[in-house]
């Protein structure tokens, strides 16, 4: 049983948006130096990998079915993928009754915001398991 009805007109936006977003991705190779694809302007000012750095890459690679590319580029986004899929369906209003209370705790930002600032700092660490958290997974 759904706690509201999905809302088709949403539903199909997101859809819509991200087949574009993976088509895209499947066409721009964003690991091509001086390619349409800008670098983390983070990383290009500060030389630090911020939580984001590697997520167009890893996007790529999902999107050839390249898991462990994808992984290597940025972990956290990969582990995170199905949590976000749920989330998006859960913006257009597909929300079964059972994964309310859970979506009550996933959707709270406090222990987001430890993780992904913890995971920012170990990813510049310069010693391994660390950097293989890294974009590319060095070490």
């Amino acid at each position: 049983m759904l706690s509201r009805p999905v809302r088709p007109g949403r539903a199909a936006g997101l859809a819509v948006a991200g087949l574009a977003g993976a088509l895209l991705l499947r066409q721009l190779d964003p690991n091509t130096p001086g390619g349409v694809l800008p670098p983390c302007p983070f990383f290009v000012i500060t030389g630090i990998y911020c939580p984001g750095c590697g997520t167009t890459r890893a996007l790529h690679a999902l999107a050839h079915f390249d898991v462990a590319a994808a992984l290597a580029m940025n972990p956290l986004l990969v582990l995170c993928m199905p949590l976000l899929v749920w989330l998006l369906a859960d913006m257009a209003g597909w929300r079964p009754a059972a994964l309310v209370t859970l979506r009550t705790r996933v959707v709270d930002a406090r222990p987001w915001a430890v993780v992904v600032i913890a995971y920012a700092v170990m990813r510049n660490l310069p010693w391994a398991p660390f950097t293989w958290l890294a974009p590319g997974g060095v070490g």
